[in-house]
């Protein structure tokens, strides 16, 4: 089942919920379609589009901004699943600075890097190693949680995400 895109009141991201759950917040009149998917929903009695963003009838107060996690995929993600060293195909992560030398485990310390490199590198800093980062580690943008929670963002969600930024 598909996914949908649940915006506030003031159209500002809130989250992602499957298709069946922004069924549920539309049935109840807590939420309603802004976009479909072009697919029917069928009851016994009606039949309603298939949602695929919808805005709740209420202002959700957000008590805090949301950060994307700091994980594998959301690394790799980042990094367009490239090495920073090489250019090559990562298949695994690098602390810039090796945590055994008091590197944190931060957005702006850990890099998408292949195997070969990161051997290379080991327990040293990329300077020590002769080796160069293509760019510098970052925190991704504020809305970066939604594609990575999906994967692949549908074009009908970019809108409403660049109306956020």
């Amino acid at each position: 089942m598909r996914s949908a895109l649940v915006l506030n009141a003031t159209y500002e991201p809130l989250s992602v919920v499957s298709a069946r759950r922004a069924v549920c917040l539309v049935l109840s009149d807590k939420a309603d379609i802004v976009e479909d998917d072009g697919t029917e929903v069928h009851a016994e009695n009606f039949s309603m589009p298939g949602p695929l963003v919808i805005r709740l009838r209420y202002v959700v107060k957000v008590p805090y901004h949301r950060r994307t996690a700091l994980s594998r995929r959301a690394v790799f993600a980042r990094d367009d699943h490239r090495c920073q060293y090489c250019g090559g195909v990562a298949d695994s992560i690098d602390h810039v600075m090796p945590r055994s030398r008091g590197g944190m485990n931060v957005w702006e310390n850990v890099t998408a890097a292949c195997r070969p490199c990161n051997l290379r590198k080991r327990d040293r800093t990329p300077e020590e190693a002769g080796m160069r980062l293509a760019s510098e580690p970052h925190a991704p943008r504020e809305l970066a949680w939604i594609s990575v929670s999906v994967g692949r963002v549908p074009d009908a969600w970019k809108q409403y995400l660049a109306h956020a930024s």
